[in-house]
């Protein structure tokens, strides 16, 4: 059964967003600096830049976590003032509840809602849709890393949100399983039509999923590049195109010809 989405906007702007921290010893950090973009509705968008560059940040601000110093996030043009289940977030590590079962963590922030009496049905859907099927009364430990990591997904999709924001969240897995996970990340996209904005520090992995790559500078940070994806779904990662638009990035961050770090982000 293909879960149908409650809705079709999602569109994201951010307007001069800047974002900074204090230290311990009293010394500003500027996380974000003046940073503009514009997500259309239905597009999959990745960020990609040197570690610690506010990546995260970004995504945090975006999720209503944390609130910007400057400026501002809106999603269908309403202001972001704090978390809400219209925004999703899957973090790199699942953060299930061990205590609770597939079926209940995906069911969570329905019952938080106080609508499982009235979506209960949608809680198999999603479990279905994800690929679990027959795991629902699994617990977190009894499952495997990219499992976990479905589970974490379906629990976002079922309240419906109009954007699902992912902080690397095939980071820890084995290059078998990311693969395969980027594939049922693309299935899930395409069918539900949700806004997906993705932090990574892989740039095939921007690549292989985008519509758009934000190309991110060292701290303080703001989008050096905006770097459109033009290869067609599906996309095979050996192709001319797709090793031309890698090199394009590698070059735009600056690692061409320095081994060690570059190997960080192949």
């Amino acid at each position: 059964m293909v879960v149908q989405a409650e809705q079709i906007k999602g569109g994201i702007q951010a307007i001069d967003v800047q974002k900074v921290f204090l230290q311990p010893d009293g010394q500003r950090v500027v996380a974000l600096n003046n940073v503009n973009v514009s997500i259309k509705p239905g597009e999959f968008i990745s960020l990609i830049g040197p570690s610690g560059c506010g990546k995260s940040t970004f995504l945090r601000l975006l999720a209503g976590l944390s609130q910007p110093d400057q400026g501002q996030f809106t999603l269908d043009d309403i202001r972001i003032t704090q978390p809400s289940y219209e925004r999703g977030l899957v973090f790199q590590d699942p953060t299930l509840f061990p205590w609770l079962t597939v079926y209940e963590n995906v069911a969570f922030g329905l019952k938080m809602r106080s609508i499982y009496k009235d979506k209960k049905g949608e809680v198999l859907d999603f479990i279905r849709l994800v690929g679990l099927s027959g795991f629902e009364k699994a617990y977190p430990h009894q499952l495997s890393g990219g499992m976990a990591q479905r589970a974490s997904l379906a629990r976002a999709l079922v309240n419906h949100p109009k954007v699902l924001l992912l902080d690397e969240p095939f980071g820890a897995l084995d290059a078998f399983t990311r693969m395969n996970m980027q594939d049922e990340l693309l299935k899930i996209w395409k069918e539900r039509g949700t806004t997906m904005v993705m932090v990574t520090h892989d740039v095939d992995e921007a690549i292989y999923l985008s519509d758009r790559i934000l190309v991110m500078t060292s701290r303080p940070a703001k989008i050096e590049s905006v770097i459109e994806v033009e290869i067609g779904r599906p996309r095979a990662r050996d192709l001319p195109d797709f090793l031309h638009l890698r090199a394009k990035i590698l070059n735009i961050l600056d690692f061409a010809g320095k081994h060690e770090e570059l190997q960080y982000y192949l």
